[in-house]
């Protein structure tokens, strides 16, 4: 088993994981691999359904025409 530090770990989350783990049953290290499993496993990429989610999505915006004059609005808004 290897050892990992975390330095400068935000108090704030270590209470969130604290709660987190004690809902669980589990200490703070168990948590925090439980945490890091999940997301570095991450799920099965489906391309057949996330095509399937794109044209649903395209399907029920229909009615929204963005032209390219207000893309590139959005796209520079904030920026010097």
């Amino acid at each position: 088993m290897s050892t990992l530090t975390i330095k400068k770990f935000p108090v704030k989350l270590h209470a969130r994981l604290k709660r987190q783990a004690a809902a669980h049953r589990r200490s703070v290290n168990q948590e925090v691999i439980e945490c890091l499993e999940k997301s570095v496993a991450g799920e099965p990429f489906d391309p057949e359904e996330f095509l399937a989610r794109i044209r649903a999505r395209r399907e029920a915006n229909r009615h929204i025409f963005v032209t390219e004059r207000q893309l590139r609005a959005a796209k520079n808004w904030g920026r010097p």
